[in-house]
C-alpha cells in the first residue's frame, strides 16, 4: 500500500469522528485573533468571512473524502471573525486619565477583591466633567475607609466621591492583561472610595430582581449560618463568595478544593443529577404514571428547569454558563434517547460557549472545565467495559474521576496560578462525596423549603458537610509540602500540551499516540524561558531585580498586587517584605542595586526626585514621579512608562508591555 493510499485510509477512519474537532478549529481562529499585535481592519473580516463561506459552500457542493479540510479552514476563519466581532460589539468608552470627583450609578454587582475589599460595579454611570459619550458603561469601585461595612442595596442608585483610573495593563510584559479582561466586561474604569456611599434612589423596576433575590438569599444564609461555613453555603447556592474569609479561600486553593466554592460543572451536575433521580424515583413509585408516561424524559426536563433556575440565581457568570450548557446538552440527549456523556456532547457545549463568548477561551475557568470534562469522558469511555464487584464501583470511579480531573487541570492551574496542590487528590477523595451526598441535596431542599420559613433544617445539614470540607482544606493546606510553587511556563508550553492532548483523545488510529510525544515536548519546554532579570512596574512605584536569593523588591509595602504577581511568576512564595530585605540598599527613598554590569536606582517620591540630580551611563533609573534628570542614563518615570507600560530586562534586551500587547482595541484607549 502506497503512501497516498495509507493517507486516504487513515483519513477515512476519521470521517465519522470529526465533529469534536469543530470547536477546536473555531478556538484556533479565536486564538489567532488574540495573538495579533494589531487590530485588523474591517475589510479583513469581510475577506475572511467571504472566504469561509466560499470554502464551506465548496465542501457542500463537492462532497468528497477530503471535504472536511476546507470546512476546517472555514471554521478557523469563522473563529477569527467571531472573536473580532465580539470585541467590537462590546466596545465602550474607557477613561484615559485619572479622575477624582463625584461618581453616580446603579449597583449591578457586589463582590470582593483579592485583598478582601468589598467592591461594587455600577452602570448608568455619571461623572462630573465627563461628557455622556465619554463616560464608561460600567465602573468598579473598591470600598475602603468610611465606606467599609456599609449596607448597599442591590439595584440601588448610589453616589460617592471616588478615585478612578483606566484598567491597568500587564504587571509584567507578556503577563495577564487586565485591560483586555475589562474590555469584554464593559469596565471602562476601576478605582476606590474612602468616603461613605450614599443611596440616592432605591431599587426600581424588575430588571435586577434576580440580583436582589440572590443578595437577599445570601444574607439570609449567612445570618442563619455565620462564619466561613455560611459564606461557603452562600457561595454554592447563590454564587456570592463575599462571606468567605481570605484564610479559608487560601486553604481551599492550596488543597485544590477551590473548585467546590465556584458554581461549576460539579455543582450543576450534582444538582441536575439529584433532581433527575428524585423526580424519576417519585414517578416510578406511582404505577399509573410509570406505565403511561415517559418518566425518564420528564425527569430530565425537570432537572433542566432546576439547572436553569440555579443558573439564574447564581448570577449567570461565565463558569456557571459553561456548566449549565454542558448539563443541558446531557439532559437534552436523555430526552432524545441519545447517549448523554460523549465527546460530541462536550464539543457541543464548547461550541456554544465559544460562539457566545469567544474571549472565554483565554480564561482559566474555560480551560480547566473543558480539560477535566474531555479527559473524564475519554477515560470513562475507555474503562466502561471493566468488570468489577458492584460494591467496589463507587470507590473506584470516585478515585478515577478525581485523579483524571486533577491530572487534566494541573497544568492549567500551574500555568495560570503558579502552584501545584500536591495533596489535592487526597483532599478531593474525602471531600467531593460529601458535596454529592449532603451539600447539594440539602441545597435543593433549601430552595423548596425556604419560601415556607423552614430553611434552617437543610442549612444545618449543609453545615455538616461544609464544615468537614473546610476542616479538610485547613488540614491539607497546613501540611508540609502541600503546595509546590511553579514558575510561569514558556508561552508555547500550555497551547502545545492542550493540542497534543486533544490529538491523543480525538484522533482515531495508532497515529493518535503522537500526542504523547507532543505532551512530552510541552513538558520539556515548560521551564526553558528564563525569568526577567529586572522588572519595572507600570506606575514606577516598584522595581524587582533577580538575585541569587530570589527577586529583590525595592519596597516592602505598596504595589502589593504587582509584587505578588512577580513573585508568583518566579515560583517564589515569599511575602513582599521578605523579598524587600534582599535589596542591598534598603534604606531611604533612593535605593541602589547592582545587576550584572548595570546599577538599578529606584527613586520614590517628590523629595527623593528633587535630590537626584544626575546619573551615569551604566544606570537604569526608575522614578514614581516625573524626573527632570540630566545625564546619559536610561530613565523610566511615569511619563515614559505611560507609553511603554511595564518593563522587563531579559538577556540584555528590554521588553515593554506595550510592544508585546500591540495596537489592540483595549490598548489604544489607555495610552
Amino acid at each position: 500500500m502506497g503512501v497516498l493510499s495509507r493517507t486516504e485510509y487513515a483519513w477515512a477512519i476519521q470521517c465519522g469522528h470529526l465533529f469534536p474537532w469543530v470547536p477546536v478549529c473555531l478556538a484556533l481562529g479565536i486564538g489567532v485573533y488574540f495573538l495579533l499585535l494589531f487590530e485588523p481592519l474591517l475589510w479583513v473580516y469581510a475577506l475572511c468571512g467571504a472566504l469561509a463561506a466560499v470554502l464551506a459552500g465548496y465542501a457542500a457542493v463537492r462532497q468528497s473524502l477530503w471535504s472536511p479540510l476546507p470546512i476546517a479552514v472555514a471554521l478557523v476563519l469563522a473563529g477569527f471573525c467571531l472573536a473580532g466581532g465580539r470585541a467590537h460589539l462590546v466596545a465602550g468608552p474607557v477613561l484615559d486619565w485619572r479622575y477624582y470627583g463625584p461618581v453616580e450609578g446603579r449597583v449591578v454587582a457586589i463582590d470582593r477583591s483579592t485583598s478582601d475589599a468589598l467592591r461594587i460595579t455600577l452602570d448608568q454611570v455619571r461623572l462630573t466633567r465627563v461628557a455622556p459619550d465619554d463616560t464608561p458603561h460600567r465602573v468598579r469601585l473598591s470600598l475602603h475607609g468610611d465606606a467599609v461595612g456599609m449596607s448597599i442595596p442591590p439595584g440601588a442608585r448610589v453616589m460617592t466621591t471616588g478615585h478612578l483610573s483606566p484598567p491597568q495593563g500587564p504587571a509584567e510584559p507578556g503577563g495577564f492583561d487586565f485591560r483586555r479582561h475589562a474590555w469584554f466586561q464593559a469596565l471602562g474604569a476601576v478605582g476606590y472610595v474612602r468616603v461613605p456611599v450614599l443611596t440616592v434612589a432605591p431599587p426600581q423596576g424588575a430588571s435586577l430582581w434576580v440580583f436582589q433575590l440572590r443578595d437577599a438569599a445570601s444574607r439570609y444564609i449567612r445570618s442563619v449560618m455565620p462564619g466561613d461555613a455560611g459564606g461557603f453555603a452562600a457561595a454554592v447556592t447563590t454564587g456570592d463568595r463575599s462571606g468567605v474569609s481570605q484564610e479559608a479561600l487560601r486553604n481551599l486553593r492550596d488543597s485544590n478544593l477551590a473548585h467546590l466554592l465556584a458554581i461549576s460543572g460539579l455543582h450543576m451536575g450534582l444538582l441536575a443529577g439529584f433532581v433527575f433521580a428524585f423526580l424519576r424515583l417519585v414517578m416510578a413509585a406511582i404505577p399509573g404514571v410509570a406505565l403511561r408516561w415517559p418518566i425518564k424524559k420528564i425527569a430530565a426536563l425537570g432537572a433542566l428547569i432546576a439547572a436553569g433556575f440555579y443558573l439564574m440565581l447564581s448570577g449567570g457568570n461565565v463558569a456557571t454558563e459553561r456548566a449549565f450548557i454542558m448539563a443541558a446538552v446531557v439532559l437534552f440527549a436523555v430526552m432524545l434517547d441519545r447517549r448523554a456523556l460523549t465527546l460530541r456532547a462536550v464539543a457541543v457545549a464548547a461550541l456554544i460557549v465559544l460562539i457566545l463568548r469567544p474571549e472565554a477561551l483565554l480564561s482559566p475557568g474555560f480551560q480547566m472545565s473543558f480539560a477535566a470534562t474531555t479527559a473524564l469522558v475519554a477515560v470513562f469511555g475507555t474503562l466502561e467495559t471493566i468488570r468489577m464487584p458492584r460494591w467496589l464501583r463507587p470507590s473506584f470511579w470516585l478515585f478515577v474521576s478525581s485523579a483524571v480531573a486533577g491530572a487534566a487541570t494541573a497544568p492549567v492551574a500551574a500555568a495560570h496560578f503558579n502552584m501545584l496542590a500536591q495533596f489535592g487528590l487526597i483532599a478531593n477523595l474525602v471531600s467531593v462525596p460529601l458535596m454529592g451526598v449532603l451539600v447539594i441535596p440539602a441545597a435543593v431542599v433549601l430552595f423548596c423549603l425556604a419560601p415556607f420559613g423552614l430553611a434552617f433544617a437543610p442549612l444545618w445539614v449543609m453545615g455538616i458537610g461544609l464544615q468537614w470540607i473546610l476542616s479538610v482544606a485547613a488540614w491539607v493546606a497546613q501540611s508540609d509540602g502541600a503546595v509546590r510553587a511553579i514558575a510561569v511556563p514558556a508561552p508555547l508550553a500550555l497551547p502545545l500540551m492542550a493540542l497534543s492532548a486533544l490529538w491523543l483523545i480525538l484522533w482515531q488510529g495508532r497515529a493518535r499516540f503522537a500526542g504523547v510525544a507532543g505532551i512530552a515536548v510541552a513538558f520539556a519546554v515548560w521551564g526553558h524561558q528564563p525569568r526577567p532579570g529586572v522588572l519595572i512596574a507600570e506606575s514606577g512605584t516598584l522595581v524587582g531585580v533577580m538575585t541569587e536569593e530570589g527577586r529583590a523588591l525595592s519596597r516592602a509595602r505598596g504595589s502589593g498586587f504587582v509584587a505578588r504577581v512577580w513573585l508568583e511568576n518566579d515560583g517564589d512564595r515569599v511575602a513582599q517584605p521578605v523579598a524587600a530585605d534582599r535589596w542591598e540598599d534598603a534604606a531611604g527613598r533612593i535605593r541602589h542595586l547592582h545587576f550584572q554590569e548595570t546599577e538599578i536606582v529606584h527613586v520614590s517620591g517628590k523629595n527623593a526626585a528633587s535630590q537626584f540630580k544626575s546619573c551615569d551611563a551604566n544606570q537604569i533609573v526608575v522614578a514614581s514621579v516625573a524626573l527632570p534628570l540630566r545625564g546619559p542614563c536610561t530613565v523610566y518615570d511615569p511619563v515614559r512608562l505611560r507609553q511603554t507600560g511595564s518593563i522587563a530586562v531579559r538577556a540584555g534586551r528590554i521588553e515593554t508591555a506595550a510592544a508585546l500587547s500591540g495596537q489592540r482595541l483595549w490598548t489604544l484607549v489607555s495610552r
